[in-house]
């Protein structure tokens, strides 16, 4: 008997106790009073028993034919082990073997032909650094009143190595394309290209 259940027949022995009306016990129960009177009949003449549903533990009236189960999972070995329920009900379709996705996932999972999968963010794995100096430098600007409201206004423009992680740091008047060029020439413009590739770990500004 489910908690509703119980539930219901506390409320109905009340009624029987003349602890509630019976328009009371119809409100306690959200019925009308005429399904409280037929409770009431069904109470007496049959007992607590009466109240639990009469189809619980019956068969569903919508269960696939249990030799259509059998059929379907004889055809997933046979053919289409390892595919997923999706696409597997789409292949037995083909074959007039009819099943919703889900249906055949809890089918597969009962019979252990099929693990349920997580689904997980791809690993990320770290790029590997360059292996010369000056390959590849980052470059960033900085907006921040650096000097606290008592001069004029300025940017930090910051270029980093890929290779060696050595930082060069400058401060201009804005971000424009000039600092920008101005920066680059005076870290590693004179030094970019194959000809000064330099190993990790040797190099200097």
């Amino acid at each position: 008997m489910s908690q509703r259940e119980r539930d219901r027949l506390k409320i109905l022995h009340g009624l029987e106790e003349g602890q509630y009306s019976q328009a009371k016990a119809a409100q306690l129960l959200d019925l009308t009073p005429r399904q409280v009177r037929r409770l009431q009949r069904q109470l007496a003449d049959h007992g607590d028993a009466s109240l639990v549903h009469r189809l619980r533990g019956q068969p569903s009236n919508r269960r696939l034919d249990p030799q259509l189960r059998q059929r379907i999972l004889r055809e997933y070995r046979k053919k289409f082990a390892g595919f997923g329920p999706t696409f597997a009900s789409e292949k037995l379709a083909e074959q007039d073997l009819r099943v919703s996705p889900d249906t055949l996932r809890r089918w597969l999972l009962v019979a252990g032909l099929w693990v349920r999968r997580r689904q997980r963010d791809p690993h990320r794995q770290r790029r590997p650094r360059r292996s010369c100096f000056g390959e590849l430098v980052q470059m960033d600007t900085s907006i921040h009143d650096w000097t606290e409201g008592r001069g004029e206004a300025m940017v930090l423009l910051t270029m980093i190595d890929d290779a060696t992680s050595l930082v060069l740091a400058r401060f201009y008047p804005g971000d424009t394309v000039e600092a920008h060029l101005d920066c680059w020439a005076a870290g590693w413009g004179n030094m970019a290209g194959p000809r000064h590739c330099t190993p990790i770990g040797t190099a200097s500004l």
